[in-house]
């Protein structure tokens, strides 16, 4: 868990497209926006 002012963890995950994005590479950026559409693309 990470409290309300403090850095977040560096992690990686795959863009749309498939290559991996990682949280670091957007560091000094000002803003950065995480989102997750949870099955998305499924049927249901």
């Amino acid at each position: 868990m990470v409290d309300v002012g403090q850095p977040a963890p560096d992690f990686t995950l795959r863009a749309h497209e498939g290559d991996p994005v990682t949280l670091s590479q957007f560091k000094g950026d000002k803003y950065v926006v995480l989102s997750l559409y949870p099955a998305a693309f499924t049927g249901g």
